[in-house]
């Protein structure tokens, strides 16, 4: 029988709404029955496309003998960490500081009143049918000890997490960060420190956007050796493009194979970015590859993008990573015949023992091959191959933060690489978004009066609210649709959202938090300054800001990004890995703003814009049109010039002289 989760958006609630298990949604009914009945709270967040809750749920939420254990001396919450990352965020501070590591399933005992006395992740079924007898037993034969001790936990926690002092993040601090992560890149492999490896995404962003700042070799030579190093590697799906999480090892051979939104979106933009600087061929295909990834896997009927595929495929109700991609040499055989499959399995990496578990292999392209025909043909026929297997789940709610990373990233390589298809992707998923999303604050509100909404699942709006980074990286992929199109929907849309922002989340004092004033309360109100594996809201926000008050000329936006940035400084100061995109929009900062607009029709203004936009300024915002278009501010009182189109390079909205050609155009911008 079904329970309460059955009715959840969420489909990581929904892998849990058979279990015996009574659980509850995150809210204040589960609280009030918690209080009701006078038993601790059972608080589990995991996410749909995570192993180990996997594991979890099969070992011990399933299992009758746990539910009763459960069920009978708790109330039992269960969180999707990316639906609620607010929640995540409090008590994963919880986690951390009480284990020194963190990871899902996070496993918290809580007071009724929300306090944490215990914190954990994965736990096995015998231990954590133990936590449960002993956390019931200390409940009942010594409350008073565990609510100090929960009471103690927040008190040190608030007094732990809360926001440092910010510290300004100038071009010296972006000097340093570049020689500190020098110090920790792995020359021989790429990317930074040792296994596990995450791609990281936001770092290469900073390190292209500072070459291009100060012409830095080293930083161009790290983000062209970490982003051949894993598009080389396992990591990468060589046969239908996207990357997967992680790297279990340092040479990027073994992914941990659940793919995200996130990641993807990001290094599309990384790799489009590398190609634009340095041409180079590597980065173009993975460009164009991951690009149709997210195009083929990860969009919705809705024209949205999905958040994640899972890291395992289910097979007979039992799951198994990497059954889906990983291959032996006579899987090799049975499609390709015995020639073909001895030449694929020497390209790829296939051996007879295997790279990865039970003698299979992940694929690997170490090096092109020599005949591309041939290699186009064996990969189309492997993938059809593939698509014929057992296929990982797919977790298909629309989160608003990752679809604006999505639309920046399409909007920003569909013009780069000349793939309006793209950009058309964009749009579509912007307008479901904000249509989907952004809605009326409550039944009786005005149209004025709108909130903005966290998830969403086949076009039904989540009730969770938007934290701090979905108004943030909505704003940034609108504002890159923006000036993609000339479209000016997409920037009083994210003029609003910003504004929304500045009002709800920033204090008086500049403080940035995660989440709203008027918010649910936690025990503690995060305010993360941590460039994880998103940019956080601070980051986000800042560099958001940044570029709407590029294109607007508004000196109150480009103070409240200068301000929201240095909120990140101390992290960008004690470890630059954690403050990539913080990092990044400092760079820009540095660097303009660089306002280009070209104006004018036809193919001498298009041939403007493509100069324009070949430029790897990271201060650069362009804006294109007929002079004084309404909703586009770069464009006021730019006049042809001899009524053909013209480029007006600006800085601050104070203008050289218009050129009328590209290599003029060229010039221009290089001399800034």
């Amino acid at each position: 029988m079904a329970n309460r989760l059955a009715h959840s958006l969420s489909p990581y609630l929904l892998q849990h709404a058979d279990n015996p298990v009574d659980w509850w949604e995150w809210g204040d009914d589960a609280f009030a029955e918690a209080e009701r009945r006078d038993v601790p709270i059972l608080l589990s967040v995991g996410y749909a496309a995570c192993h180990w809750c996997h594991v979890m749920a099969h070992e011990s939420f399933e299992d009758e003998q746990v539910a009763a254990a459960v069920n009978g001396r708790f109330v039992a919450v269960k969180v999707d960490r990316e639906e609620r990352p607010d929640v995540d965020a409090v008590y994963m501070s919880a986690t951390t500081a009480l284990t020194g590591h963190g990871g899902w399933p996070m496993t918290c005992l809580l007071t009724p009143s929300g306090d944490p006395f215990f914190a954990g992740t994965y736990l096995p079924r015998a231990q954590f049918l133990q936590l449960l007898d002993g956390a019931a037993h200390a409940w009942e034969t010594d409350r008073e000890r565990v609510l100090s001790s929960g009471a103690t936990v927040a008190e040190r926690l608030r007094e732990l997490t809360g926001p440092p002092a910010p510290t300004v993040i100038d071009p010296d601090v972006c000097d340093t960060a570049v020689r500190r992560l020098r110090s920790t890149y792995d020359e021989a492999r790429g990317g930074f420190g040792g296994a596990p490896k995450f791609p990281p995404s936001m770092v290469l962003e900073f390190l292209l956007r500072h070459h291009a700042r100060t012409g830095s070799a080293d930083a161009l030579a790290m983000v062209t050796g970490t982003a051949h190093a894993m598009a080389r590697g396992g990591l990468y799906d060589q046969l239908g493009g996207g990357f997967a999480r992680y790297s279990v090892d340092a040479d990027w051979v073994v992914p941990h194979f659940e793919k995200m939104l996130y990641d993807n979106a990001l290094l599309l933009r990384v790799y489009a970015h590398l190609w634009r600087a340095t041409g180079d061929d590597l980065a173009l295909r993975v460009a164009h590859e991951t690009a149709d990834f997210l195009l083929r896997d990860l969009r919705t009927d809705q024209g949205a993008f999905a958040s994640a595929l899972d890291a395992d495929t289910v097979v007979d109700g039992h799951s198994h990573e990497g059954l889906t991609y990983a291959w032996t040499p006579a899987q090799l055989v049975e499609v390709l015949g015995p020639d073909d499959a001895e030449r694929a399995a020497r390209l790829l990496g296939v051996t007879a023992s295997g790279t990865f578990e039970a003698g299979a292999s992940t694929l690997q392209l170490r090096q092109d091959p020599d005949d591309l025909p041939w290699w186009a043909r064996v990969r189309a026929r492997l993938l059809a191959a593939r698509a014929t297997r057992p296929q990982p789940s797919r977790d298909d709610k629309v989160v608003t933060a990752w679809n604006g990373l999505a639309i920046a990233a399409l909007a920003d390589a569909g013009v780069l690489l000349d793939r309006p298809d793209l950009v058309t992707a964009a749009e579509v998923a912007a307008a479901h978004v904000l249509d989907t999303h952004d809605v009326p604050a409550s039944d009786s509100a005005d149209d004025g009066d709108r909130m903005l909404r966290r998830t969403s699942r086949a076009g039904r709006t989540g009730p969770a609210p938007a934290v701090l980074d979905d108004h943030a990286n909505l704003a940034e992929g609108l504002l890159a649709l923006h000036q993609a199109t000339g479209e000016p929907r997409w920037g009083e849309a994210a003029a609003s959202l910003l504004d929304r922002a500045l009002d709800r989340f920033v204090d008086a004092d500049g403080t940035v938090h995660d989440t709203a004033h008027d918010a649910p309360a936690l025990f503690s109100r995060p305010a993360n300054r941590s460039d994880n594996a998103e940019p956080s809201g601070a980051s986000a926000l800042a560099g958001a800001l940044l570029t709407h008050g590029a294109l607007t000329g508004s000196a109150a936006h480009l103070q409240a990004s200068r301000a929201a940035l240095d909120a990140c400084g101390p992290v960008a100061a004690q470890d630059p890995r954690f403050a990539g995109w913080a990092l990044a929009v400092a760079e820009a900062s540095a660097a303009g703003p660089l306002q280009v607009a070209v104006v004018g029709e036809g193919p001498a203004a298009q041939a403007l814009l493509r100069t324009a936009r070949a430029s790897t300024s990271p201060g650069l915002v362009v804006m294109h049109g007929m002079p004084d278009a309404p909703g586009r501010a770069l464009l006021a009182d730019r006049p042809l010039v001899d009524d053909g189109p013209a480029a007006y390079v600006c800085r601050g909205f104070v203008c050289d002289r218009p050129v009328t050609d590209t290599e003029a155009l060229g010039a221009a911008l290089r001399s800034r």
